[in-house]
């Protein structure tokens, strides 16, 4: 199992980040809570659509877990088609937030919990 965390930075140390489509990053964790990779999300820049490309890339890393904040009608859809299982309620920093989900402290998602383009900071 893979487990992608929403994070202002590419370390463990980084900020979780409670945006999903306009996270900078996602760091993938297996089942133990050993850090795997890091993923740049280049959907972050989207003018549109950052869900779904953010999404996107997850499918392509096959992922099976995203641990982020918020997630909009659009993104939580195609998450859902994609199989993958969305738990909400991160912070902290990333290692603060696999603790938090291996303690089964995080929240699962089934429906949005964000509006349309509520990533998008002015």
């Amino acid at each position: 199992m893979r487990i992608a965390v929403s994070a202002a930075g590419s370390e463990v140390s980084a900020p979780a980040e409670e945006r999903f489509g306009r996270c900078a990053y996602f760091l993938v964790f297996n089942e133990q809570g050993e850090l795997q990779e890091v993923i740049d999300n280049q959907g972050s820049a989207s003018a549109g659509g950052a869900g779904i490309r953010t999404t996107q890339l997850l499918l392509s890393n096959k992922i099976d877990v995203v641990l982020t904040g918020r997630v909009g009608p659009n993104a939580m859809s195609a998450l859902s088609s994609g199989g993958m299982a969305v738990y909400a309620g991160v912070s902290g920093t990333v290692a603060e937030t696999m603790e938090k989900y291996k303690d089964g402290q995080l929240e699962p998602l089934a429906l949005p919990n964000a509006q349309e383009h509520s990533g998008i900071k002015s």
